[in-house]
C-alpha cells in the first residue's frame, strides 16, 4: 500500500469525533455564548486538533447546542476531553446549564451510524461501507452534474480545483447534514441487525 493511501486509512481509523450537547438554562444564551468564545481558542489551541463546528438551537423553540469536534486521534480527544483547561472551563459553566455536560466519542466515521445515545452499539463495518458507498455513489454522480452549471452561471470560468473543490464541499455538507442523519434512521433495523 503506498504510504498515501496508508496516511488515509490510518487516519480512518484513528480519527476521532465528540458530540456534546449543552442544554442552557433560560436567558443564559448570552453567558454561553461568551464561554464559547472562551472554549473554543483553548480546544482549537489543543494537540491534534482538526475540527470545530457549532449547532446552535432554534430561537424561541430550543435551547440545546450541540458541538462536533474533531480530533486526528482518539487519544488527543480524550486527552483534550480530561484535561484540566477543559475540566475548569466546564465547571464555569455549568451552572448556566439546565442538564449535565453529555457527550460521546466515535472514531473514523462510527458516528454517522451511532444511534442516540452514548453506549449505543455500533453496526459491523461492511453495513457502514455498504450505506457509505450507496450514498456517496449517486451524489459524486449527480452533485458535480448541478454544481458546475451553477458555477458558470455565476461566471466562474472552468477549473477542474474550483470545481472539484465546491463539488466536494457539497458532497460532504449534504452527508453530514442532510442525507446520513435521515438514510441511517431509514435503514436503522437492517444496518444493526
Amino acid at each position: 500500500m503506498p504510504p498515501e493511501t496508508r496516511a488515509v486509512a490510518d487516519a480512518a481509523e484513528t480519527g476521532a469525533t465528540v458530540v456534546i450537547t449543552h442544554r442552557v438554562r433560560h436567558g443564559h444564551q448570552p453567558d454561553y455564548e461568551a464561554w464559547i468564545d472562551e472554549i473554543g481558542p483553548v480546544c482549537r489551541a489543543a494537540p491534534g486538533h482538526l475540527d470545530w463546528q457549532i449547532i446552535r438551537p432554534v430561537a424561541g423553540l430550543t435551547s440545546t447546542y450541540t458541538v462536533v469536534i474533531r480530533f486526528d486521534s482518539r487519544r488527543n480527544l480524550e486527552s483534550w476531553m480530561s484535561s484540566p483547561e477543559r475540566n475548569r472551563l466546564i465547571a464555569k459553566v455549568r451552572p448556566i446549564l439546565s442538564t449535565d455536560d453529555d457527550f460521546f466519542i466515535r472514531t473514523g466515521l462510527d458516528f454517522w451510524f451511532a444511534p442516540e445515545g452514548a453506549r449505543a452499539r455500533l453496526p459491523v463495518r461492511w453495513r457502514q461501507f455498504i450505506i457509505t458507498w450507496s450514498v456517496i455513489y449517486p451524489l459524486v454522480l449527480g452533485v458535480p452534474l448541478l454544481v458546475t452549471p451553477v458555477l458558470r452561471a455565476a461566471g466562474l470560468p472552468r477549473t477542474p480545483f474550483v470545481d472539484t473543490l465546491v463539488a466536494t464541499g457539497v458532497i460532504v455538507g449534504l452527508m453530514i447534514y442532510v442525507v446520513m442523519p435521515r438514510y441511517t434512521r431509514l435503514v436503522h433495523r437492517w444496518l444493526f441487525k
